[in-house]
């Protein structure tokens, strides 16, 4: 097999590039040096010994896991499309000879983002990023959630209704322990059943971009986390929203904070709605379902999101690190 050459790997990225390759627009518009000051916190713990392997770049790490949520990949899909796809490795600065992270050290270093709580102050640096370019929220805001599912647990019903209750079975050994997501939550929605979290954002009008999020098992009504995800630095006082979050308590909270709602109304049985409530309806769902564009796009770059990592915590970072991914995405 001949050996690739110098121009050989720069005539394959000039044919790749022809096609337009999305990592290399994203590295051409996004400071990742900028991120540096946040991410070396992971490495503030002093190592013991000088021995052993270097650690791998911060960045190069960070960099790793916005493929991964882009690509919605596991852990050990993620090390063999590095080691296997030239943009990959391009978007990491890798050559073909240079030492790729394994499954064990990208799981690490998420585990690292997760106990230094990083994720967060991560995705509202980008939002200063963002605010400072000029895309600032505008138009109003909408606010809506996801369904995020995570694998089915095999439990008895004695077990649900245990766990449900806040507690853990007495016989799981701590091997099972660590492999039951006993934070996930089940959900009915229109017939069918969930198993797993919500995503919870908060959307501008005028850009699309993602404010601010929050995470919470499925079973969680939307309308719980609904003051929370309201942002007053948007530049209009307008709030869009489906008839879930509608209720007396909300209209309050919305006129308590002089906010203009534009929430989606609802019939029920024995008051069907008038013509007038329809057509408001239909007027506030033009604006509204801009928020079902990200989830779109979302589900577009990386398919259905199925979450392969256990409990709340983990949720949290793997759902953060997709919005700000998406964020990213948007913004080149």
């Amino acid at each position: 097999m001949k050996q690739l050459g110098l121009f050989d790997w720069e005539s394959r990225y000039e044919r790749i590039d022809k096609g337009g390759d999305p990592l290399m627009k994203l590295n051409k518009v996004i400071d990742w040096e900028g991120f540096r000051p946040v991410l070396i916190k992971v490495r503030e713990k002093e190592r013991k010994s000088n021995a052993g392997a270097r650690p791998y770049d911060v960045v190069l790490m960070f960099k790793s896991l916005i493929i991964q949520s882009l690509y919605n990949l596991s852990d050990d899909e993620l090390e063999y499309q590095i080691l296997d796809r030239l943009t990959f490795m391009r978007f990491l600065g890798l050559g073909p000879g240079e030492r790729v992270p394994d499954a064990k050290t990208i799981w690490l270093f998420r585990e690292q983002l997760k106990e230094a709580g990083l994720v967060e102050e991560l995705f509202k640096g980008f939002e200063k990023h963002l605010q400072a370019s000029g895309f600032v929220a505008r138009k109003g805001q909408i606010v809506d959630a996801s369904i995020v599912s995570v694998p089915k647990q095999r439990n008895t019903r004695e077990e649900n209704a245990l766990i449900k209750e806040g507690g853990k079975p007495e016989d799981w050994n701590e091997p099972k322990r660590r492999q039951k997501d006993t934070d996930a939550r089940w959900l009915k929605k229109n017939g069918k059943n969930y198993y797993g979290y919500k995503n919870h954002i908060n959307v501008d009008v005028k850009h699309k971009l993602i404010r601010d999020y929050a995470v919470t098992d499925a079973s969680v009504h939307d309308s719980q986390v609904f003051g929370n995800l309201l942002q007053d630095d948007n530049r209009s006082r307008d709030v869009y929203a489906d008839s879930a979050y509608r209720s007396e308590e909300s209209l309050e909270m919305l006129r308590e904070h002089r906010y203009r709602e534009h929430l989606q109304r609802k019939g029920y049985r024995g008051r069907k709605l008038t013509n007038w409530e329809r057509q408001g309806n239909h007027t506030r769902s033009k604006i509204r379902s801009r928020i079902e564009h990200v989830f779109g796009v979302q589900a577009m770059m990386a398919g259905v999101l199925l979450l392969r990592t256990i409990g709340i915590a983990r949720a949290w970072v793997k759902i953060g690190l997709r919005n700000l991914a998406y964020n990213m995405f948007r913004y080149q």
